[in-house]
């Protein structure tokens, strides 16, 4: 079962709502215990196109993309977080 803010890839095409099979997005709402899921579809550069409902047997857990070090030279935040806390 996949759960919320799982990415996903369109396995078949929806003609009907304009997606074609390969069309990537994120789950939003899972219903029930996976019968169907909510779907934040989203162009390649982020820009959402639709939420809809579909069925599980349409869709694919998307493949993380590896974080260059180009990217992480820009998360200064999230080092920050990395380092313990001094001790009072």
């Amino acid at each position: 079962m996949l759960q919320e803010h799982t990415g996903v890839i369109l396995k078949k095409p929806i003609p009907e709502i304009g997606l074609d099979s390969g069309s990537s997005g994120v789950v939003v709402h899972v219903h029930g215990q996976g019968g169907a899921y909510e779907v934040e579809f989203l162009t390649q550069d982020g820009q959402a196109i639709c939420v809809e409902t579909i069925k599980p047997e349409y869709l694919t857990l998307a493949p993380l993309p590896a974080m260059h070090d180009d990217v992480r030279k820009d998360l200064p935040i999230c080092e920050e977080h990395s380092r313990k806390p001094k001790p009072l």
